[in-house]
């Protein structure tokens, strides 16, 4: 009996730790459950998938905690503040093409600016007829180390840079949904009269 029990727990830990889609319902991350839905932001043009009870970061934590003027213009944060979903807007020309040289770029000046920096996998993926480059690494933050997945997407000639970032202990939780967010980029055209 005891055996059979063993078993059980097994397959229970081994089915929860299989690829969940984040967009077909609830998926278990840690020690809890979130449901994704998806958000629309830069006028409906751009739609991705995140957890529903991620919030707009109030511009006091904001300011505290990228005491940038460069700081990100969408941040949408759990509770805690700690687990953050952000796209920014560059004014830097970008083509379907020149994404993987972007990336590339862009991780050349991380390491330049922070040689402490761990990176990890990197590469193009194209989602919904879109390119979009990425790179993982990890950061040292204030007092503890930061995972982050930064990602790149042509937006009307313009760049978009999205960034999932959580504390480094957490990022085995959170690395297969914050890849799965980055799959869910949904880039719409402008129309004739210029709307979304």
């Amino acid at each position: 009996m005891e055996h059979i029990d063993e078993k059980v727990l097994e397959i229970i830990n081994n089915t929860e730790h299989q690829q969940q889609n984040i967009c077909e319902g609830q998926v278990k991350i840690g020690n809890r459950y979130y449901e994704f839905q998806e958000r629309a932001f830069y006028d409906n043009r751009v739609r991705l998938f995140i957890p529903k009870d991620f919030k707009d970061m109030p511009q006091h934590q904001r300011e505290l905690k990228y005491p940038s003027s460069q700081r990100p213009e969408i941040i949408q944060t759990d509770e805690t503040g700690s687990i953050n979903i952000m796209l920014n807007r560059i004014d830097s020309s970008l083509t379907e093409e020149l994404v993987r040289e972007l990336k590339d770029g862009m991780k050349a000046i991380i390491k330049k600016v922070n040689p402490s920096t761990t990176f990890f996998t990197d590469g193009v993926e194209k989602v919904a007829d879109k390119n979009i480059g990425y790179f993982e690494f990890k950061s040292p933050a204030l007092d503890v180390f930061v995972y982050n997945l930064m990602f790149f997407f042509e937006l009307d000639g313009k760049t978009v840079m999205g960034t999932f970032s959580c504390r480094y202990d957490e990022y085995e939780e959170w690395r297969e949904a914050a890849f799965q967010v980055m799959k869910t980029v949904r880039v719409t055209k402008k129309n004739k009269e210029g709307r979304g």
